[in-house]
């Protein structure tokens, strides 16, 4: 055999022999629940729920027009306001569940905790029921208490008051709004009145001395400064350029190439020097041709020549000493090359006239701003500031003014409908008790006082152990059994143990019966009236 097994059955031997102190002990506890269960007031809820649905067509054409109030936070403030000890009380009063001749604080403190231990608000998005349709939010009130129309007559008072005061709250939120606003924009305008009238006598108190569209003083300073600095480079690269062009007017290379364009067979207007010499050439080369060296047209010829080459020698001293009636004799001015150095110089002359005129003008200026570095600044501070009060009382008189309107408008949109309230669900009350659960602890009850009993035999069994069995002797003694002797009537011994069980399993069915005249009387509305237990439950 299992040691084991024959361990617990033993142990269950042993208890067998308290079966009916546990019977008994298991119907008093039985007993005893089932009065505290029977004693238990019934209590009921009542429910409601409103849906509150801002998505209508008002909304969309308001957006951004008109100024709206969260009816989420009014609703919360609401919600709030119901559960507060004065509101309450009021509600109680209402309802009945306090009468109205009690005037003790300490019943009344009674009433209110009651009331906020049993009152239930609860806010759920009517997205997650479909049936709703999308859009909105739905409030829910619920109520427990020990008589129905009481407990309704709390829900109905509960969603009245939700639904008016939100809506009085609300349109009560919003004339105070406008009122505030209304004081506001009122104040803003004339502190921009007053600004405008500081500004416009400090225009013209400083008229001249107003930062302009260039920039500020300093900014119109540091500007000047920088342009007489670039002006003054310029000018001296201009005046570089036009001693280089000057030299090359008066230098070698243009005075060889008039040369050259002239022995090349270049026609220049008029007799200058540099033709005649040419001819002068070409006609002693002729006459050689035909004389000699000592004929006297050679001689004359060859002493003109060299008064043209002496006179050409003059003229080239002239024309690099810059003089002008050189180049008009010698016929460099219709030579191309010194006509396009001349025109050259003449623009470089253009130019550093022009660049001189603007030194002057922004030297001028610069010394002008330099005068008023003492006045100046001190005028763009002042008029900065009241730029900048002047800027400040418009911008918040524009959108105190834009507030107002919308809160007016958002009056009006509220008045024309833009907020519904609609009772989903009217106050309700359960037609059967929702606590206590009767059946379910009666049937509770009489299973613990069972496994009471049990518990009991049991632990008696542990006091006064009873050995049942060779196997349980041999390891408490340690000693081998050798033989066990039997009852000398078993049959008698039979009969004796299965009527006990008959016995023990009638008084279990006495129990489960005893549950079922409960659970019908419970069933039937059977109640105990024990005051004292009551309040002790």
């Amino acid at each position: 055999m299992n040691p084991h097994f024959d361990k617990l059955m033993d142990d269950f031997r042993g208890a067998w022999r308290f079966r009916w102190l546990a019977l008994g002990i298991a119907s008093a506890f039985a007993l005893a629940g089932w009065v505290i269960v029977f004693t238990l007031p019934d209590r009921y809820e009542a429910r409601a729920s409103v849906l509150v649905d801002t998505r209508t067509a008002l909304k969309p054409a308001l957006r951004d027009v008109a100024l709206e109030q969260d009816v989420g936070v009014e609703l919360s403030y609401v919600r709030g306001s119901l559960l507060t000890d004065t509101s309450l009380l009021k509600t109680a009063y209402l309802a009945g569940v306090l009468p109205a001749y009690v005037v003790d604080p300490f019943h009344q403190d009674q009433a209110v905790s009651s009331l906020r231990k049993h009152v239930s608000l609860t806010m759920q998005s009517a997205d997650d029921r479909p049936e709703m349709g999308p859009g909105g939010m739905i409030y829910g009130i619920s109520y427990q208490d020990t008589e129905r129309a009481r407990t309704l007559a709390v829900v109905g008072i509960l969603l009245h008051r939700l639904v008016d005061e939100t809506l009085g709250g609300k349109k009560q939120g919003s004339e105070s709004a406008q009122q505030f606003l209304d004081a506001q924009v009122k104040d803003y305008e004339k502190r921009l009145r007053t600004a405008e009238d500081r500004l416009a006598e400090f225009k013209s108190r400083n008229f001249g001395l107003m930062p302009s569209e260039r920039g500020s003083y300093f900014t119109q300073l540091q500007r000047e400064t920088e342009a007489v600095e670039d002006t003054r480079t310029k000018l001296l690269v201009a005046e570089s350029r036009r001693a280089t062009l000057e030299k090359q007017l008066h230098g070698d290379s243009a005075i060889m190439a008039m040369g050259a364009a002239v022995s090349g067979g270049t026609k220049t207007q008029g007799l200058d020097t540099v033709s005649q010499i040419a001819q002068t050439r070409a006609h002693l080369e002729e006459l050689l041709l035909k004389y000699t060296d000592h004929h006297p047209d050679v001689i004359d010829t060859r002493k003109n020549l060299a008064e043209l080459e002496g006179r050409r020698a003059a003229e080239v001293e002239s024309l690099r000493s810059g003089d002008p009636a050189a180049a008009a004799s010698s016929g460099a001015s219709a030579n191309p090359v010194y006509q396009s150095i001349q025109l050259e110089l003449n623009k470089a002359d253009v130019d550093i006239a022009d660049l001189r005129t603007q030194l002057g003008e922004h030297e001028q200026k610069a010394q002008e701003l330099r005068r008023l570095l003492h006045t100046a600044p001190a005028v763009e501070a002042e008029y900065a500031q009241l730029t900048r009060d002047y800027d400040v009382n418009k911008a918040q008189y524009t959108a105190l003014l834009s507030s107002y309107e919308k809160a007016r408008l958002g009056e009006q949109a509220d008045t024309a409908g833009s907020v519904k309230f609609q009772v989903v669900e009217a106050p309700v009350v359960s037609p059967v008790p929702i606590w206590p659960r009767r059946g379910k602890w009666l049937a509770q009850t009489l299973l613990a006082a069972m496994a009471a009993g049990g518990a009991l035999a049991f632990g008696l069994n542990r006091l006064r152990p009873m050995v049942g069995s060779a196997s349980t002797l041999e390891g408490l003694t340690g000693v081998r059994v050798l033989a066990e002797i039997g009852s000398a009537f078993p049959n008698r011994t039979r009969q004796r143990r299965r009527r006990e069980l008959w016995h023990a399993l009638l008084a279990t069915t006495c129990l489960f019966g005893a549950l079922g005249i409960a659970l019908a009387l419970s069933h039937n509305g059977k109640r105990l009236a024990v005051p004292a237990l009551q309040r002790l439950v």
